[in-house]
């Protein structure tokens, strides 16, 4: 595979669209997946501080 210039490379020949989108698709599915148990786990530590504090005020 070689292009002639850099706009070549980014239009794929005539696949660019499809093949661009395929790579953010694939990119903002891995950072989902990464993200998500990042988040799930501070909310829990954060649901888990709010019940310990609950319970120590009773």
């Amino acid at each position: 595979m070689s292009f002639a210039s850099f706009a070549d490379f980014l239009a794929m020949g005539t696949h660019g669209p499809y093949v661009w989108s395929a790579y953010g698709i694939s990119l903002a599915v891995l950072a989902f997946n990464v993200a998500q148990p990042i988040l799930a786990r501070r909310r829990y530590l954060q649901d888990e501080a709010r019940r310990l504090r609950r319970e120590n005020q009773e």
